[in-house]
């Protein structure tokens, strides 16, 4: 299908709180190279602030990051402040604390809740902002997240953060969030062929709350990115509508409902302009169908 022409905006708007985003986002983990965890080869810088710009001008106004998203001399969150800054007005940058790496790029023990402040600062230096509009709480496993949470909750009354999220969850999770502060969106994995969280995607519309997979395009490639090759049944849905299997998979991750929000990434040019467009694919019902059952036999 077409990819230049289309905006962001086809595939419709759901609000993070009081900010109002596009459903089709922007996730900025693979602007640094092949993965935000690679600390080989670099991505190129011009390119990378390219690739920045041209989504907002296909519309994206909800980027998705981290100060431990970073490679070998890339920051992503530095290469968004010199892209876009001064920020649109209407721009949402949404980020998440919690994990940390040294210089090195060695991942640091997860932050005790009185660190947090430390990892937000860091976030709005790197973005040359005096506030986060967005701050997901990105935890490895917790049976408890109130002491973690209610920290952010802190820094929200402080002014430094706008809405909280959080982030790799179990339902238990969002229960225990709420209770301290409202939570305007979920993050967990979630996409065709693994739909663990489609429990916690159905409370989240029941509540309001945004529910923004990752790794919706790259599936079991995780970090790596996705290989190049797919499912025989994506490949037809593709084949069918003229598309490529990750716009098909992003499509088919929007139709999961309208709190769903995408985010997928790219450090390449031709790449975004294809997963924007696939904010216009409409699946049929039999794809759908044909991609569930998929999804159910995974």
């Amino acid at each position: 299908m077409g990819g230049d022409r289309i905006g962001a905006a086809a595939a419709g708007t759901w609000k993070l709180g009081d900010l109002a985003v596009n459903r089709m986002g922007f996730g900025a983990m693979r602007l640094t190279g092949s993965a935000a965890f690679d600390l080989g080869t670099p991505s190129d810088r011009e390119r990378s602030i390219a690739v920045l710009r041209r989504a907002v001008e296909l519309g994206v106004n909800h980027i998705d990051t981290a100060a431990f998203y970073f490679s070998r001399l890339r920051s992503a969150n530095e290469l968004i402040n010199r892209a876009l800054a001064p920020y649109p007005d209407d721009l949402v940058v949404a980020t998440k604390v919690g994990p940390g790496r040294d210089p090195s790029g060695e991942w640091l023990p997860f932050a005790r809740p009185d660190q947090l402040r430390g990892q937000v600062e860091e976030n709005l230096r790197q973005l040359g902002r005096d506030h986060l509009d967005l701050v997901y709480l990105r935890q490895p496993g917790l049976d408890s997240i109130a002491e973690h949470f209610g920290a952010l909750a802190e820094l929200r009354e402080a002014g430094l953060v706008r809405h909280l999220g959080i982030s790799n969850i179990r339902p238990a999770h969002l229960a225990q969030a709420q209770a301290i502060a409202p939570v305007v969106s979920v993050q967990n994995r979630y996409g065709v062929g693994a739909t663990r969280s489609r429990e916690l995607l159905r409370t989240c519309g029941e509540q309001g709350i945004a529910f923004a997979p990752f790794y919706a395009i790259a599936g079991d490639g995780r970090e790596a990115g996705a290989s190049g090759t797919d499912q025989e049944e994506v490949l037809a849905v593709a084949r069918a509508h003229g598309a490529t299997p990750a716009q098909v998979r992003l499509a088919w991750t929007l139709r999961q409902g309208p709190h769903v929000l995408s985010i997928p990434g790219t450090g390449d040019p031709d790449h975004l302009a294809e997963n924007v467009a696939a904010a216009a694919l409409l699946l049929t019902d039999e794809d759908m169908a044909r991609l569930d059952a998929l999804t159910e036999a995974a």
